[in-house]
């Protein structure tokens, strides 16, 4: 397998850049995440990985070699397909040994390894039936054996689960993560899904907008955001955003919103004029003895948690609180932010101000 290196990598198409020098660093056997809206660069970026597309300018490192300017065929990568891609014609012992045939592989080699590929994948009973047939679930497999099957460097995956079913796609990722584990292959996995990458990935890029808006581990993009649109596209609800007009400084370790001064982590960066205090749902709290009171707009209830969105005088947030908290709509409820787990932000660049909490996240991710 191998480590792949990313350097300022850039694509237009005409006047239009879909990829805004991009530079960051999967490492060997890692299970990496590009993750994004749709549109925002994460397939032009794995196509440019896999030599389907040739960047603007930049580099790109596969095992320390620079192959940028290579076509796939000099890569060594496989591709995964949102839309499985198999042959119609052939049935799936076939469509999995094509890659090894085209090779000039012996017919006995093929079929040992076409046998191995489909025990992992658990296909052993369906290799003699045409992929036509199939669910959506084995032509994936199939989609996957004939992948694995070359023992490349590394995969590529476009959204490979996007044409699933909900219940099945999170049984896939499953075994999906789990056959990753099991090869210890350096896998490049593209997807929209917020919860997808968090649930599968080691690493994740987060792309918006054909530019890097942060790379790191789940939890650290999710508890330490770099941005705005970060702390937004993350998280389910996502992180409440309390607007103010005011300043902080270096070392500023309280705030104030509407009149009442709340901790936070102490700032290691000075800002000034519209500012945003982030928090997310399940670090606030109900108290009625808090005099920073909003109103209960809607209750979601969902089974040991509840949702709770209220009217506060910075704006409108929610809280993620245990189901036996008594509230009810229209009701005035005392509101408490956990202090460690605060971000402030500038609304203006939509950067996150560096902290003391945050400083091992941000200034090395």
């Amino acid at each position: 397998m191998a480590q792949i290196i990313i350097k300022n990598l850039r694509k237009d198409f005409g006047d239009f850049t879909a990829v805004k020098a991009s530079s960051f660093t999967i490492e060997d056997g890692e299970f990496f995440m590009l993750l994004g809206p749709s549109g925002c660069g994460k397939t032009t970026t794995l196509r440019m990985i896999a030599g389907l597309e040739l960047p603007t300018s930049g580099e790109i490192f596969i095992d320390g070699e620079e192959v940028s300017q290579k076509r796939a065929s000099q890569r060594d990568i496989a591709f995964v397909f949102q839309m499985f891609a198999l042959y119609p014609h052939m049935n799936v012992r076939q469509n999995i040994s094509y890659p090894l045939k085209s090779q000039g592989m012996p017919r006995a080699q093929i079929k040992a390894k076409v046998a191995e590929v489909a025990k992992i994948l658990g296909i052993e009973d369906i290799l003699s039936k045409p992929v036509g047939g199939l669910s959506g679930g084995d032509r994936q497999r199939v989609a996957l054996g004939r992948a694995i099957v070359r023992e490349p460097k590394a995969f590529m995956m476009d959204e490979p689960l996007g044409a699933l079913d909900a219940e099945f796609r999170e049984h896939m990722s499953e075994e999906l993560r789990a056959l990753h584990d099991r090869m210890g292959a350096t896998t490049v996995y593209v997807t929209h899904d917020q919860l997808e990458a968090m649930q599968m990935g080691d690493k994740i890029v987060v792309m918006n907008h054909g530019s890097v808006e942060q790379f790191g581990v789940p939890q650290q993009i999710y508890d330490w955001p770099a941005s705005l649109f970060v702390a937004d596209f993350i998280g389910s609800p996502p992180m409440n955003f309390l607007h103010f007009n005011g300043a902080v400084g270096e070392g500023d370790s309280k705030v104030s919103l509407s009149g009442q001064v709340f901790d936070i982590p102490q700032q290691l960066q000075a800002a000034s004029g519209d500012l945003v205090f982030g928090v997310r749902p399940e670090h606030v709290s109900l108290n009625d003895a808090s005099a920073y009171k909003g109103k209960v707009l809607a209750i979601e209830y969902l089974g040991t948690t509840q949702v709770i969105t209220i009217e506060s005088a910075n704006g409108v947030l929610k809280a993620r609180v245990a189901s036996a908290d008594m509230v009810e709509v229209g009701q005035q409820v005392g509101l408490v932010f956990n202090p460690r787990t605060i971000s402030l932000f500038d609304k203006s660049t939509g950067a996150a101000l560096l902290s003391d909490a945050n400083k091992g996240v941000l200034d090395h991710g």
